[in-house]
């Protein structure tokens, strides 16, 4: 498995993850509304099943979310080599290494470290379009693009 490879499925598997705690969040959530009908009564009634019914509305667009993350992920060729960086892009900088995917953070793979970033990051727009020996300025701080994958 290549290194883009090992990246997309991490990204993945972080992903599935999170998925699995919003649908068991939303899971307990309308356990809990079914449960405050059954016991509740008046104004205390009331208060729970509306706290109940936003902590749903937040699972929901975290599931929205998660949604979309998964579509964008599956946009990503594995196979493909970018001489321009764009989604799916594996960057390696005088500073650090991205992966032009989905927003999971830092990721480690054999002894080296990748921060997986959206597109619409800033970091990642400063990105997009370039390529290899370029030189960046981002914070105060300047990278050559070392390689593109």
């Amino acid at each position: 498995m290549n290194t883009k490879e090992q990246l997309y499925t991490k990204c993945s598997d972080v992903l599935q993850a999170r998925l699995a705690l919003v649908k068991k969040s939303i899971l307990d959530l309308e356990n809990a509304l079914q449960s405050e009908t059954k016991s509740s009564a008046g104004d205390k009634h009331e208060t729970g099943r509306a706290m109940i019914q936003i902590e749903r509305e937040k699972a929901g667009q975290q599931l929205a979310e998660i949604q979309m993350s998964q579509e964008l992920l599956q946009k990503i060729d594995c196979n493909s080599i970018h001489k321009n960086i764009a989604l799916g892009s594996v960057v390696y900088t005088s500073q650090h290494n991205y992966f032009i995917s989905i927003s999971v953070g830092e990721i480690s793979l054999n002894e080296a470290s990748f921060y997986a970033i959206s597109p619409l990051s800033p970091i990642a727009k400063l990105l997009l379009g370039k390529t290899e020996g370029d030189t960046l300025t981002f914070r105060d701080n300047s990278f050559v693009i070392s390689k593109v994958i």
